[in-house]
């Protein structure tokens, strides 16, 4: 693939993101207060505005690039060389109940590897971008990890999985705590990624987490300066695995809280 074509693709998934960004906001304000979400399973939200908001990005991008694939996580997909990996609105329980933290998430993959992420804070306008080799920018503005090494004045945000048991989550936040850390959760792994790029947190982790929940925005920490477990072996494109993005002075030390290792 050449320079130009991910030039292209970059710039039109930052403008893709924007306009799907204008019609979830505009969804978000209209939505009737007695609004009751589906469920997917336990606490586990799902909107109309999912779907619309997929299927608006699934067709801008099937309409410039039909030769690469698409998987997103209402309408699912496929995997092939080339693929766009997508979440609609990740806090999809935000959205539900008022709370505008909520975030469109967009990844190019090629061959297992990511090249583009966008990640798009609807309520803040805030447009956080990376392309592989060129930094990640915050609505074109160089951002950089905290930095910080010390436990105990970090902030870490512990994403919570419904998918796994409550013990080894409650266990790896209190040995967090016990370390001296600030431990936090905001209902948005994919705004926790992007906060740690950003050096507004020092560090987000999760038990497990889908690919399209997390791909762009630790492409993010990875050229803001961060530390990434590689997120994508064992095939944790289709199924998912641990996540952990942070300076790379706290790697160590959340390793061993965690138990998130760098391979999962």
């Amino acid at each position: 693939m050449t320079t130009d074509s991910l030039d292209l693709r970059f710039a039109a998934a930052c403008a893709i993101a924007r306009e799907a960004g204008v019609l979830a906001r505009k969804r978000f304000l209209e939505r009737p207060r007695s609004q009751r979400p589906d469920m997917k399973g336990p606490q586990d939200f799902l909107t109309a505005t999912d779907a619309e908001v997929e299927e608006l990005i699934r067709r801008r991008l099937n309409g410039l690039f039909p030769e690469d694939s698409f998987f997103g996580e209402e309408g699912g997909g496929s995997f092939e060389r080339d693929v766009w990996v997508v979440d609609p609105i990740d806090g999809t329980a935000n959205f539900a109940r008022g709370i505008p933290h909520f975030a469109i998430s967009i990844a190019f993959v090629r061959d297992g590897r990511t090249e583009i992420g966008v990640v798009y804070n609807v309520m803040q306008a805030e447009l956080y971008t990376a392309q592989r080799g060129r930094g990640a920018l915050l609505n074109g503005e160089p951002i950089k990890v905290s930095g910080l090494a010390d436990m105990r004045q970090a902030t870490v945000e512990a994403g919570w999985s419904s998918r796994l048991p409550a013990k080894p989550y409650i266990d790896a936040v209190e040995k967090l705590k016990a370390g001296g850390a600030n431990v936090r959760r905001a209902g948005s792994g994919t705004l926790g990624l992007a906060y740690v790029a950003d050096g507004r947190i020092d560090a987000y982790c999760e038990l497990h987490i889908n690919s399209w929940d997390a791909l762009a925005a630790l492409l993010l920490i990875e050229e803001a300066g961060g530390w990434t477990n590689n997120f994508l072996g064992k095939d944790g494109l289709r199924s998912g695995n641990p996540v952990m993005g942070c300076t790379p002075e706290l790697a160590e030390k959340l390793i061993a809280a965690t138990g998130i290792a760098k391979e999962p």
